[in-house]
């Protein structure tokens, strides 16, 4: 159970790490969009941005996935539908951060297809996503 213990409290931080990432990063984008490109505020943001992903948001998500698995399977927890709906939802963040990922490349290379209001509406989904999972975890609805 100490093991247990520590996976879990490990396992919170990174969330946390993941999802503060994952609600900057698109807060960025939606600055990022009004910077002229090439101008020295659009090359800041591109820094920003480039440092959230690989610094924070990467290594962020790959620790939630290693400890959240590794308390699976210490926990027994596979066949519980709480558990089952819960991946889901972390799958659809993960997919998430894929496109955030494909993004900041495209503002790299100065070549953005969005507008403002989509990143407005792309920084939500995080939060929602995360409401979700944290009624999976607390309130194990089923």
């Amino acid at each position: 159970m100490i093991l247990y213990d520590w996976l879990k409290a490990l396992h919170v931080i990174a969330i946390v790490a993941w999802m503060a990432g994952m609600l900057y990063l698109p807060r960025l984008f939606v600055y990022h969009v009004d910077a002229k490109p090439g101008s020295e505020m659009s090359e800041t943001f591109k820094v920003m941005e480039r440092r959230l992903l690989r610094a924070i948001i990467n290594p962020a998500m790959t620790a939630t996935w290693v400890l959240g698995l590794s308390m699976a399977w210490i926990g027994e927890l596979w066949g519980q539908h709480w558990f089952q709906a819960k991946v889901v939802l972390v799958v659809i963040m993960s997919a998430l951060h894929g496109f955030l990922s494909r993004w900041r490349r495209d503002f790299a290379a100065d070549a953005n297809r969005h507008s403002a209001r989509f990143y407005r509406i792309v920084n939500e989904v995080p939060t929602l996503l995360l409401i979700g999972i944290v009624i999976l975890v607390i309130v194990k609805p089923f």
